[in-house]
């Protein structure tokens, strides 16, 4: 099984970091090299740009792919999205110059847009039957208004910041996106292929819990359980030799701290608290 990933760029740490936390350490992936092994023997990786990932997948170049969810609405190839990976979250928005006389995406009709993302962009305005000029631009697409190349613009951001500082005002949301896990459809429903989508969405659950455990008097055991929050209830041991029972409960990051100072006047002590790696639902 052969997994995509980016190869630079502002995913490609988060998305290896991913890898290493869902067990699957790649090994000898020095920089500018094309594939590497994982711990896997039946997992490699294929290094590619963000953008060349949804075809590779379609292509058969690799099973599985990692990349933004706009690239594979831009790629318009058939892949099958397993998971939401939940970072590299951003927005392609349509936006204008704010003195101008653009405020509706109708305010277009007949006028030019520029854009990297040509394909997303044509089946925005064709989906609101407004009769766009779509340019496509290969970088500092928010200058174009600027220089007479465009009217208006289709572009990614973040924080809207660059947009600011280039006097572009939003006026509308074109798509949202974020980092997704995506499968050629021949192989969506394979067995490796699940294996490594319950790895992910391990790292992902467990992302923002923490493992609590501490030692409980039997007789305040209710009034404790009362307190802890969590999925489902807490787990319950005997201690051997000791009339206090072991109390264990996956909570919030959020709620650690309230949590202790109630669990500790109910009774509790030798609280320790720790972070998850993974976490199967």
């Amino acid at each position: 099984m052969r997994i995509a990933v980016p190869n630079k760029g502002r995913l490609h740490e988060p998305t290896i970091d991913l890898l290493e936390r869902a067990g699957l350490h790649v090994v000898d992936g020095a920089d500018r090299k094309l594939y590497a092994d994982t711990v896997d023997p039946d997992v490699s990786v294929l290094f590619a740009r963000a953008a060349d990932i949804p075809e590779y997948v379609a292509d058969g170049a690799a099973d599985l792919g990692v990349t933004g969810y706009d690239q594979v609405c831009e790629a318009d190839v058939d892949v099958t999205d397993l998971l939401d990976l939940g970072y590299g979250q951003c927005r392609l928005v349509l936006a204008a110059p704010e003195e101008g006389d653009i405020e509706t995406p109708f305010d277009l009709d007949g006028r030019t847009v520029a854009t990297e993302f040509p394909t997303i962009t044509r089946n925005y305005f064709e989906e609101r039957n407004i009769d766009a000029d779509i340019v496509e631009v290969t970088g500092a697409t928010e200058l174009t208004p600027h220089v007479d190349m465009a009217d208006a613009i289709v572009d990614i951001t973040s924080t809207g910041t660059t947009l600011k500082v280039n006097r572009l005002a939003i006026i509308d949301e074109v798509l949202k996106s974020s980092v997704r896990l995506v499968a050629r459809p021949d192989v969506a429903d394979d067995g490796k292929t699940e294996q490594i989508r319950m790895a992910f969405d391990s790292v992902i659950a467990a992302e923002g819990k923490r493992y609590l455990m501490m030692n409980v008097p039997e007789s305040n055991l209710d009034a404790v359980r009362e307190v802890i929050p969590g999925m489902g209830g807490p787990t319950v041991m005997d201690i051997a030799g000791s009339d206090k029972l072991a109390v264990h409960a996956v909570v919030d990051e959020r709620d650690v701290f309230e949590t202790i100072n109630e669990v500790k006047r109910e009774g509790a002590s030798d609280i320790l608290v720790t972070e998850i790696e993974r976490l199967v639902e």
